[in-house]
C-alpha cells in the first residue's frame, strides 16, 4: 500500500502505550502525519483544526464512547474504524455496519483495514 506524504490519520485512543503502538504501527506502512487524541473532547477539537484522511477510533475512552468523534467524521466523510478489545459487540445498533478492528491487532490486520476503509 502507497501512503502519500500528506496522508493524516487521527488515533483517538487513551491508552498512551497502544496509541505509540498504532503510531509505530501507521509509520511502518507509510504515515507520517498521525495526530493522536486521548478523549473524545480532544478529537472533537482536533477536527476543527485539521480534516484527517483517515480516522482510529477505540469506542471506550475511559468509560465515554466514542460515537460523537464518529458522527463528526461521518457528517464530513471522512473514513475511520473503530478499535475495540470486544469486537462489534461494543457498538450501538446505530453503527453496526461500522468496521472494526479487534484489538490486539497485526500490522497486516491494518493495512488490509485501512485499504479497505479507503478502496
Amino acid at each position: 500500500m502507497k501512503i502519500d506524504d500528506d496522508f493524516r490519520v487521527l488515533v483517538v485512543e487513551d491508552e498512551a502505550l497502544i496509541s505509540m503502538l498504532i503510531e509505530d504501527m501507521l509509520a511502518d506502512i507509510g504515515c507520517k502525519r498521525v495526530d493522536v487524541a486521548p478523549s473524545v473532547e480532544a478529537a472533537l477539537d482536533s477536527l476543527t483544526k485539521s480534516a484527517p484522511d483517515f480516522a482510529m477510533l477505540d469506542i471506550n475512552l475511559n468509560g465515554t464512547r466514542s460515537f460523537p468523534v464518529a458522527d463528526a467524521l461521518a457528517s464530513r466523510e471522512i473514513p475511520f474504524v473503530f478499535l475495540s478489545g470486544y469486537g462489534a459487540q461494543g457498538l450501538d445498533q446505530a453503527y453496526r455496519d461500522a468496521r472494526v478492528l479487534q484489538k490486539p491487532f497485526q500490522l497486516g490486520e491494518l493495512e488490509t483495514c485501512l485499504e479497505s476503509a479507503l478502496g
